[in-house]
């Protein structure tokens, strides 16, 4: 008898059934409806799951805005670039153009646009950022679901998601979502030219990889190795082929990469601001110097500006990772992502040479190995947050490699098609599942073990990681011997539970307190540099003009009507960038170059001075050799700028941002980021005074560059000192040569 009942959905590979196609009419209305529901032959649960994983990273990223003080450094930059269309080109630190930041301009480009759009503001530099956040994890879903379905898709994105570090940055200014955004695009395209063996693409990933180049340089092209590599392997063309499209990709990556470097570089050096962090003023050096090897060898690079081996990160080795400081920021996955990627690939060990898993697992895989070991061995400057690059990898392979492996534990066969006389290897790599689950269980609990102590939330976490992970283990193990496919499943969501637990402790943490700004981490403190320390300098808050500034089109201060950029009263250690670190002992600040020395918020002091805010002599410590000047001396400086240029000239980057992002005003920062860049000579100096654009001069005993003694001798041979602001120096136009211009310079400085 004919029956018209139709055929039972069929079931993929990953274990999820596809829903009954039903007719495309390929309109408007179907395409709208496959936005909410997913494809066709996704299972009815995957798009709803998209979407409540992307809007939870949307909250993490977002959630109390108002809390968010980002890093002033990069702040006063974007704040800049809406004053100056110069300054925006070149990434400069002040309206004037005295001096860039130590980065390519393309994240500053992309805060900047949102601000002169919107108003410069918090939600404003944040749009960005929460943006590329999501859209990564977004990117990630796609790309694991073609080659793993949406089962491994699903638990990717909520493993990147739920990354720590990944919460603690997204919620900041650093350029470093951004990076990582333009990697997963150029992952994206690259995957697409290995399946289709076609050019185009190629070239597209290549550009991506120059935009992540121009957003922080050499680490971009950390993942090019693995790129290359896999292409030529995998790719779906003769090999002739695939080596001309490598060389016209090579082409458009250089070209990509270079043209802002070369651009600038062409400029005279009159006509351009300095380059913040090069030894030579040249963006080349910045590349392979302060960016590149510097960043590697630390102090022992003889190749361009050094990193001066500030590992706030801990010390160097393959351990580093796993430290009290790295642990609960990147590692909860590791284990698990290893153990893996080397099953997965032996599973896929015969698969064709074009085999798109196969090539899909080198990628992910030598993503997360080149980021591991050049983060884990790298003796430069290190910060904590620079491994949020490598969370796309350990998620890609989490949820990748999960599927692939219970697959294999529950059928004996990752593939379908597998002659039986393989069985038997791939029934032997399906074991592998329990012990990864075992392996990351038992160090999420050991990590959260660690913070016991530190508040609830850890200790729930820790109780759920070891009570699901012992579950899991002996649900996989009991389900495989008993072939109940009902307890597996249920086993293998306790394993999720167990591998997540233990992150979104940590998530939560950094999505609902107040992080460093410059250092940004997530969870408790747990030694070293890279605990949860107070914001980097005020927050900008709403749109230009506000509280706690003189000038109108000065950017506003924070809620608590503290100028932007200023420390406020009684906080306890002056940080490095305006901040404040709270009650306890903590850390004076961090920075990308040199060494931070610990202050105690009890005492008030740090290694450059008492951080009482609004001292007598108008000035505050700062760490990292920088000089906190207080409100009285800004206000003071505003009324007497006389038409100058710049407000004044202070050593460093940070003194400098937090000036800025207080007045609204060109600050020149003629030391760097560290104080030791050679930006202002005594000529420059000279010629700046003698035109009338700059007036004021703040002389300390923290600047390192060759010219500091020069200028410092000059200046208080020259300038008259401002009696109620220590160090505050006015320069005259012209140099004392007599008793007429120094009774003329007492009369500007009159009340």
């Amino acid at each position: 008898m004919t029956t018209l009942a139709p055929p039972p959905a069929p079931v993929r590979e990953d274990g999820a059934r596809h829903r009954s196609v039903p007719p495309a009419d390929g309109g408007p209305a179907s395409r709208a409806r496959r936005l909410f529901t997913g494809a066709p032959e996704d299972p009815r649960w995957a798009r709803p799951a998209l979407w409540a994983i992307l809007v939870l990273a949307t909250a993490l990223y977002a959630w109390n805005l108002s809390s968010i003080t980002g890093n002033t450094f990069y702040d006063a930059a974007v704040y800049s670039g809406t004053k100056s269309w110069k300054a925006f080109f070149f990434g400069a630190l002040d309206a004037g153009s005295f001096i860039t930041v130590d980065k390519p301009p393309f994240a500053l480009w992309v805060m900047g646009l949102s601000a002169r759009a919107f108003g410069y503001g918090t939600w404003q530099l944040m749009l960005p950022m929460v943006a590329v956040g999501t859209g990564s994890v977004a990117l990630l879903y796609r790309l694991v679901k073609r080659d793993f379905g949406v089962v491994a898709a699903t638990i990717s994105a909520l493993s990147l998601t739920l990354t720590p570090i990944t919460v603690a940055i997204t919620r900041d200014t650093n350029p470093d979502p951004i990076l990582v955004f333009l990697m997963l695009l150029a992952a994206a395209a690259l995957l697409k030219s290995v399946r289709t063996g076609r050019l185009i693409p190629l070239v597209w990933s290549a550009a991506a990889i120059g935009f992540a180049f121009n957003t922080k340089m050499m680490q971009a092209y950390v993942v090019l190795p693995v790129f290359f590599l896999v292409y030529l392997w995998a790719a779906n063309a003769s090999l002739g082929k695939r080596v001309r499209n490598l060389a016209v990709g090579t082409v458009a990556l250089i070209v990509s990469s270079a043209w802002w470097m070369v651009v600038v570089d062409l400029i005279p050096a009159s006509s351009r601001p300095y380059i913040g962090g090069s030894t030579d003023n040249t963006v080349w050096d910045l590349v392979i110097g302060y960016n590149g090897f510097g960043r590697i060898f630390g102090a022992s690079s003889s190749v361009g500006s050094q990193g001066n081996g500030a590992g706030f990160g801990g010390e160097a080795g393959l351990y580093r990772m796993f430290n009290d400081t790295m642990g609960g920021q990147i590692s909860w996955l590791i284990p698990f992502a290893a153990i893996a990627l080397v099953a997965g690939l032996v599973l896929r060990g015969r698969a064709p040479r074009t085999d798109a898993r196969r090539a899909a697992l080198m990628l992910w895989g030598g993503w997360f190995v080149l980021h591991y070991l050049t983060f884990a061995l790298a003796e430069g400057t290190f910060h904590p947050y620079y491994v949020t690059a490598m969370a796309p990898g350990i998620a890609a392979l989490t949820g990748a490699g999960g599927v692939m492996l219970y697959n294999a534990f529950r059928n004996g066969c990752a593939a379908v098609g597998v002659p039986p006389a393989e069985r038997s290897r791939d029934r032997g790599m399906g074991w592998a599942l329990p012990v990864a689950v075992a392996a990351s269980s038992v160090w999420a609990v050991v990590l959260l073990h660690r913070v016991s102590g530190s508040g609830t939330l850890y200790t729930v976490a820790e109780v759920v990681a070891g009570v699901a992970g012992a579950a899991s283990v002996i649900g996989l193990l009991v389900a495989r011997f008993t072939k109940r496919q009902r307890l597996m499943g249920v086993a293998a969501l306790a394993a999720v539970v167990a591998l997540l637990a233990g992150p979104a402790a940590y998530s939560v943490s950094a999505a609902t307190s107040s992080t460093n700004g410059t250092n940004p981490t997530a969870g408790p403190s747990t030694g070293g540099m890279g605990g949860m320390g107070g914001g980097g300098g005020q927050r900008p808050s709403g749109t230009d003009g506000g509280p706690g500034t003189n000038s109108s089109d000065a950017p506003s201060g924070s809620g608590d009507g503290q100028a932007m950029g200023q420390p406020p009263s009684n906080s306890g250690t002056s940080t490095a960038d305006g901040g404040s670190t709270g009650s306890g002992t903590t850390e004076s600040g961090t920075a990308e170059s040199g060494t931070a020395e610990s202050g105690t918020a009890e005492s008030g002091s740090t290694e450059s001075g008492t951080a009482e805010s609004g001292a007598a002599d108008g000035r505050t410590g700062g760490g990292m050799g920088g000089t906190q000047v207080s409100s009285a001396m800004i206000t003071y400086l505003e009324k007497n700028q006389d038409g100058a240029t710049w407000l004044v000239a202070v050593a460093t980057d940070q003194t400098a941002s937090s000036i800025i992002l207080a007045s609204g005003e060109p600050v020149i920062s003629m030391g760097g980021w560290s104080g030791s860049d050679d930006a202002m000579t005594l000529a420059k100096l000279k010629s700046l005074v003698k035109a009338g654009k700059l007036h004021y001069l703040v002389v300390g005993d923290s600047g390192q560059g060759s010219s500091n003694s020069e200028i410092s001798t000059w200046v208080k041979a020259n300038g008259t000192a401002v009696s109620d602001y220590s160090g505050l120096y006015r320069l005259a136009t012209h140099e004392r040569t007599g008793f007429a211009v120094r009774v003329r310079t007492a009369r500007l400085l009159m009340p």
